[in-house]
């Protein structure tokens, strides 16, 4: 009798540890520019193209969260963010002048006392070795569209750990990815998979085989692009419409040295609205054929991960590290805070916990993806980390604390693109922004602009006018009605302005250490 008991309590031990829930593989995939609207599930004037089927799939299985927005629009401040989970003055990656340092990397080394095998591949553009993975291949600085260059973890020390391969980089990043995942050695542990492409980065370069992809089809066109008089400030216009053909790099003729009519070479005879439409469809075209590219690829990546028993018990993140104006307000760049360039497509399958088809519209941001990884891998977020794990969100929950507002700063002033420094705050209805025109360095001041597409040096770096705008997204979801200056709006504006200034303490993005800004924003408040 003692025996059988004994062999009982066994029995039902091994059975109870059987049926513990298991960590979950994590994958996280990442696109450079890939705004939301350029996804299908994300409606826009650009779903009817169909240009993102499988992803498709993947929101149609999981869940879509509407609001997700980036803190700081460019490529290695939002990566910085996305790995330390914090804002951009904490991590101290304002913009690409200063390296991620090894000991920031946070989300690797959470991962791993988690009992996780972690690997990094594509794009990782941190200026760092990403050292605290155990296995990376990434490339080399920005990377080459066609036969990239890659750092790779076991091929000597960094950085003469070069790999060079053939190829369009989209293909080259996924062979790398389920190469890695076919030759793991310790298959028994869960593993955490960092997936980034290059696409649809600037210059647009696709592969070969997508040339003939939309090649009859006239892409629609927004309306912002030829006209919005009420639109902007003087911070983006000048007094008088003075800066508007210096200020951000136009699709139209409007900029005077970088516009993609003008990059294009497009006649000059032609008139304007018809030079501005023939530069846009190339623009969009070649963008939406990168986009094309990496869809496609992820298609072959989903029948892998389904063909070798990794599909349903494996996390799957899908996001860019920002949007992209792609033509509204004519514009082509991501460094501003208006809704294109400042929304990410944050998209999410696990069916153990996300019920498949949901849609999300609290608002998040990328401090919350290091946080909401490390909790689904069974962690605790570091008290350092500054966002929030959105692991309620995905089961259905709607904490009471959540946010009602996400900041955004753009550091930076009249460098790459001709966008003015400024700041601000998003809530659910309404988006509130501070151009403030000047470089957080001083050393920066009078320097020449680096103009992207024609050098001209008689331009030159300058102060511009600092100057607030408001737009309410409920009436106005375009954003070409700045309504600042409008009494109706006076006590929302300043709730707006209360919660931006908590937020900037809050998360240690406040001006102290650079009185040249904080003198203009009091003087502006």
């Amino acid at each position: 009798m003692k025996h059988c008991i004994y062999f009982l309590l066994i029995a039902l031990v091994t059975f109870s540890c059987s049926q513990e829930p298991q960590q979950p593989n994590i994958i996280y995939i990442m696109s450079d520019d890939h705004a939301a609207h350029a996804i299908g599930t994300y409606g826009g004037r650009l779903a009817t193209l169909n240009p993102t089927p499988n992803l498709d799939q993947l929101a149609n299985e999981g869940m879509v969260f509407e609001n997700c927005f980036v803190t700081n629009s460019i490529c290695t401040p939002s990566r910085a963010t996305i790995i330390t989970g914090q804002y951009s003055q904490s991590n101290q990656i304002l913009d690409f002048s200063r390296p991620l340092k090894t000991s920031q990397q946070y989300l690797p080394e959470e991962m791993k006392k988690q009992g996780y095998e972690t690997a990094v591949i594509g794009k990782w553009h941190l200026m760092c070795e990403p050292s605290a993975f155990d296995h990376y291949s990434v490339l080399k600085g920005q990377g080459k569209y066609f036969d990239p260059v890659f750092y790779e973890k076991g091929n000597g020390t960094y950085p003469d750990n070069i790999v060079k391969t053939k190829g369009h980089s989209s293909d080259v990043i996924t062979g790398k990815v389920m190469d890695w995942l076919t030759g793991r050695k310790e298959k028994k542990k869960p593993f955490f998979l960092m997936y980034h492409f290059k696409a649809p980065h600037d210059w647009f370069e696709y592969a070969p085989r997508y040339e003939s992809y939309l090649a009859d089809t006239q892409v629609p066109e927004p309306e912002n692009m030829y006209s919005q008089p009420n639109w902007g400030s003087e911070g983006t216009r000048g007094k008088n419409d003075s800066l508007i053909h210096e200020i951000g790099t136009s699709v139209s003729r409007r900029h005077k040295f970088n516009g993609y009519a003008k990059y294009y070479n497009i006649d000059e005879n032609i008139p304007d609205d018809e030079a501005t439409s023939m530069a846009y469809q190339k623009y969009i075209k070649s963008y939406l054929r990168c986009v094309k590219g990496v869809d496609d690829n992820l298609g072959k990546f989903f029948e892998y991960l389904k063909d070798n028993d990794l599909y349903d018990n494996t996390v799957i993140v899908y996001s860019a590290d920002q949007g992209m104006m792609l033509g509204e307000h004519d514009m082509v760049d991501k460094r501003w805070m208006y809704e294109e360039s400042m929304q990410m497509p944050f998209i999410i399958r696990y069916p153990k916990i996300i019920e498949a088809g949901k849609r999300n519209k609290l608002l998040i941001n990328n401090t919350d993806f290091a946080p909401t990884i490390i909790d689904l891998a069974g962690g605790t977020v570091p008290e350092k980390m500054q966002g929030k794990s959105i692991t309620p969100l995905l089961k259905g929950e709607e904490p009471a604390d959540w946010r009602t507002a996400t900041y955004n700063r753009y550091w930076l002033h009249l460098t790459h693109h001709d966008i003015p420094g400024h700041f601000g705050i998003r809530t659910k209805d309404y988006k509130l922004i501070f151009f403030y025109g000047r470089h957080w360095d001083l050393n920066e001041t009078g320097k020449l602009s680096r103009n992207w597409l024609k050098k001209d040096k008689s331009f030159e770096v300058r102060p511009t006018p600092p100057s607030w705008e408001l737009y309410d997204l409920n009436k106005d979801p375009h954003e070409v009605n700045n309504l600042y200056n409008n009494p109706a709006y006076a006590d929302i504006i300043k709730e707006l302005k209360a919660e931006l200034k908590r937020q900037r303490e809050e998360y240690n993005e406040t001006d102290a250490d650079y009185p040249h800004i904080q003198k203009i924003v009091d003087e502006n408040w």
